[in-house]
């Protein structure tokens, strides 16, 4: 799949913008808060309808207007699709072929996207809810389904942390409802588990070689899943919704006492291993960022092989991260077969052919210009 064309209309600092774009490889040049990486971030949310950088919508509004609006065609094998994002102070709304889309499920998938950007080393160093919101928002894309339930168990969890501060100053209060709800929780969280599970069993199974190869043949990539139960990875979903509810009893007393829910998807974390040493913990800088880069490679396999075409990558900023070797094998991956975009100060001292055939685009104050 890849963008045909891209519209913005009142976007941050864009006040309107049409472009076109080749479906191998874009590179966007500019100075740093020209507008570089606004642009990136609204194809991401085209194809999320959130931002990687804000949670805050109105920031991506442009400050002098009401609306922002994102519109895109999309290219896939034997079709093209349009899609829209309106941004206001009334809310959100995402169009799919012109047709509003009223659950987010219906809507996230239709536009496959891996982002890669300097901040992505936090997948691999920083807090668990950098990792969690990683593996939420790749597995979203290619099993939209999986969005309800994180939803659902977003709004459960939230009902029983309320019960639980209640309870926490009065505990004489009736625990059936708190029951109920545990048991709502365990619903969703046993069919989030069981789905993260199989997602990462897809990512080791792309990662590992990749890590293999970019680490000149020297170290082995592991991921491991923690989950706040003890449970294997190949248990079926009654074992999973089984060892939840012995652990919620376990723990019922200790959550009272906290006022909040300490089982559970959203405690959980991810480990990376590299020869058996927690990479995080243990790994040099170098590993951290071979771990990322492996990742975001595998994401690419990944995802064609689960829906039969190969994503967008969105390079935000990230080849100078890189040393020669890593920027050579990465560009080396994605040569004539993923639409790319590059967004970089200056593409000086990267010699590489992609780039030496890719299409040129300059930023200037929320301006673009092709060359």
């Amino acid at each position: 799949m890849h963008i045909e064309e891209l519209r913005l209309q009142h976007y941050r600092n864009y006040p309107n913008l049409e472009i076109k774009f080749d479906d191998k490889v874009n590179v966007i040049i500019g100075e740093n808060a020209q507008g570089k990486t606004n642009l990136m971030e609204a194809i991401y949310l085209l194809a999320f309808t959130k931002s990687h950088r804000t949670s805050k919508e109105k920031e991506l509004i442009r400050w002098d207007q009401e609306y922002a609006k994102i519109e895109g065609r999309v290219k896939k094998r034997n079709h093209s699709i349009p899609l829209e994002i309106v941004l206001s102070s009334k809310g959100k709304k995402a169009k799919l072929n012109h047709l509003e889309q009223r659950k987010l499920s219906d809507y996230i998938g239709n536009l496959n996207v891996v982002m890669f950007a300097p901040e992505d080393l936090t997948i691999v160093k920083g807090p668990p809810q950098i990792r969690r919101r990683f593996i939420d928002m790749e597995l979203g894309q290619i099993q939209p389904r999986y969005i309800y339930h994180l939803g659902q168990y977003q709004k459960v969890l939230k009902q029983r942390n309320h019960l639980l501060k209640q309870m926490q100053k009065n505990r004489s209060m009736n625990r059936v409802m708190l029951g109920v709800l545990t048991e709502q929780l365990i619903e969703h969280a046993s069919t989030i588990l069981e789905r993260r599970f199989a997602f990462l069993e897809l990512l080791r199974k792309w990662a590992k070689p990749i890590h293999y190869g970019i680490s000149r043949e020297l170290e082995e990539l592991e991921i491991v899943y923690s989950p706040t139960i003890e449970v294997l990875e190949n248990a079926s979903k009654e074992k999973i919704e089984s060892n939840y509810q012995a652990k919620f009893r376990e723990m019922e007393d200790k959550e009272i006492e906290r006022g909040t829910t300490l089982v559970g998807p959203h405690r959980d974390d991810i480990l990376f291993l590299v020869n058996g040493k927690d990479v995080q913990t243990f790994g040099s800088q170098g590993q951290q960022r071979t771990t990322a880069l492996s990742i975001k490679l595998a994401e690419i396999d990944l995802i064609f092989n689960e829906v039969g075409e190969y994503p967008i990558l969105l390079l935000d900023d990230v080849l100078s991260e890189l040393d020669d070797y890593r920027q050579s094998h990465l560009l080396n991956t994605i040569q004539g077969k993923v639409q790319t975009f590059v967004s970089t100060t200056s593409v000086d001292g990267i010699h590489h052919e992609t780039l030496e055939k890719a299409e040129i685009f300059r930023v200037q104050n929320g301006a673009i210009v092709n060359e």
